[in-house]
């Protein structure tokens, strides 16, 4: 049986995911489901260095001015700019170094 972050690495490797995304498909529910899943990611991030694969990151983006965010495992709550509360989770997906 395969661990959470061992989950978590095969679906990324298939599509890209947001925190959110991959706690639903992996039945995580609750208050610090998305914290789990960002502590994860960067754990992720370097095992993945060892095996020559590469974590990409689709910055977060504000959906009411389009600030985008610096590419980071986290989610911006409120955005700089406009203070909107409006924010498109960043995206992760898994790739081979080239």
């Amino acid at each position: 049986m395969e661990t959470r972050r061992q989950r978590i690495i095969s679906l990324l490797e298939e599509r890209d995911y947001s925190p959110s995304e991959l706690a639903l498909a992996l039945g995580l529910s609750g208050k610090g489901s998305v914290k789990t899943i960002l502590e994860d990611l960067r754990a992720i991030q370097r095992t993945l260095k060892k095996e020559g694969k590469v974590l990409l990151i689709k910055p977060a983006e504000c959906r009411n001015c389009g600030f985008r965010f610096k590419p980071e495992i986290k989610v911006p709550s409120r955005c700089p700019r406009c203070k909107s509360e409006w924010i498109e989770e960043p995206r992760f997906k898994i790739e081979r170094r080239r």
